[in-house]
């Protein structure tokens, strides 16, 4: 059933990660390195929000479930017993027990519209759970490729800052040996200065993103993760696909769609189950009853067991135009229904052209912004060794420096904006499974 097929995605690494490593009680972030599969694993072991959606899903399976006792026979059980008060005396007591049970042998169809409008809440109920799952991995996506970005640019305002402590030690030795102006030490000061609080910045800022994720791992902001950067070389469904392609993937696979569609044939079943309801039923019961009444009770000597048997029809003829108006009203929440799902199919498609253009251009910026970053380590390292003979300023040196720390920021950015925006796609077409399975094996390579 695809509806199962798309939950035992996510339950089974739920299950495994919750019985071997006790995730859901404990209070410390996993030690060592995590990558982005573990740290999906983890997240929905302890989101309360894809586990209160998931109890939703049960609660929609066990009321579908309640649905097929009305392909089995009612029974019902009474006992009494009753002591008589009757001119200011009491009687004996009289004791009764009886076992009555029904069966509905025929209704014209309503328990299976019924059984069918609670199969489709529940399989809507479903999808429900895995939109929910799916936007929540998004978010632990793009939290975990922003701390990557902010370790980056940690690691690229330290190598910036050591650019500026060279330049500046350059400088102060030419300054001493006589060959520039003090205004150059001066500016080399400036840049340095710069760049160490470029560098705080960047810490900052790493920390800001590692509270975050670490907010939607339900641990406290205060505690320490490390987390396994990717792989360059990225692939994936999306850089081979076509548009067509995606929507194709997406009646199948995106939850929202499905959802909707689901909705509406539950809908649909309501209609009919309405319908059917202004129709013959016919049922048959059977009652059996035990009394024991004293001898000198009025009406003793009757049979202590009774019994009997019998087939019934009902119909309901007027119940102040309720009926009629439940029927058009369900009518209606049908037509409604329809429009609904036109309304997610256009917003499905919608999303699925923005999250691919995004990412296409993404795969373009990347490639440019590594371009500058090759073009300006190049112009800083031959700036630097002009400098150094005498053939540049320290301005010229500043610059190509300053230069250099925009394309490493351009760069890290694009970067890990192109894993975002690959995941988006993945989200769109409702398939992050994909995307998982693809950073899996990014890793192993």
């Amino acid at each position: 059933m695809r509806k199962l097929a798309l939950l035992s995605v996510f339950l089974m690494p739920f299950s495994v990660f919750a019985q071997e490593n006790d995730c859901m009680t404990r209070t410390t972030v996993p030690e060592g390195k995590l990558t982005l599969p573990e740290i999906i694993e983890l997240g929905l072991c302890r989101n309360p929000q894809t586990t209160a959606s998931y109890l939703s899903y049960e609660s929609a399976r066990l009321s579908k479930n309640a649905n097929y006792a009305s392909y089995l026979p009612s029974v019902n059980i009474g006992a009494n017993a009753s002591l008589p008060y009757r001119n200011e005396q009491w009687g004996d007591w009289s004791y009764g027990a009886s076992l009555s049970a029904s069966y509905l042998i025929f209704d014209f169809g309503k328990r299976l519209s019924d059984l069918n409008q609670a199969s489709a809440s529940w399989r809507a109920t479903g999808f429900e759970y895995d939109e929910t799952v799916q936007n929540y991995i998004y978010g632990l996506i793009g939290s975990y490729y922003s701390l990557l970005n902010a370790n980056a640019d940690v690691k690229s305002a330290q190598m910036l800052r050591d650019v500026a402590q060279t330049a500046r030690d350059t400088a102060q030795k030419k300054f001493k040996a006589g060959s520039v102006a003090r205004a150059d030490v001066l500016k080399a000061d400036t840049t340095l200065a710069s760049r160490d609080l470029d560098l705080e910045r960047a810490k900052n800022n790493r920390e800001i993103a590692k509270g975050a994720l670490l907010a939607k791992l339900s641990f406290a902001a205060n505690q320490d993760i490390e987390i396994a950067d990717m792989s360059s070389d990225i692939g994936s469904l999306a850089d081979t696909k076509s548009l067509d392609e995606l929507f194709e993937q997406a009646q199948k696979t995106r939850p929202d769609l499905l959802r909707a569609t689901a909705n509406k044939d539950a809908a649909w079943h309501r209609r009919n189950s309405v319908f059917l309801s202004n129709l013959p039923s016919i049922s048959a019961s059977g009652s059996v009853s035990w009394n024991d009444t004293p001898s000198e009770t009025y009406g003793a000597g009757t049979d202590n067991i009774s019994g009997s048997i019998g087939i019934r029809a009902s119909m309901p003829l007027f119940a102040g135009f309720a009926n009629l108006y439940n029927a058009r009203a369900a009518s209606v929440n049908y037509d409604r229904a329809v429009e609904q799902e036109r309304s997610t199919q256009d917003n499905a498609t919608l999303d699925i052209f923005t999250a691919y253009q995004n990412y296409k251009t993404a795969q373009t910026v990347l490639k440019q912004t590594e371009t500058l970053l090759k073009s300006a380590t190049e112009s800083e390292r031959v700036t630097a060794g002009m400098y150094k003979v005498g053939r540049a300023t320290m301005l010229d040196w500043q610059t190509a420096q300053s230069e250099l720390v925009s394309a490493e920021k351009q760069n890290n950015a694009a970067k890990y904006d192109l894993y975002t925006k690959r995941a988006a796609v993945a989200l769109a077409v409702g398939d992050i499974k994909a995307e998982l399975e693809g950073e899996r094996e990014d890793g192993e390579k």
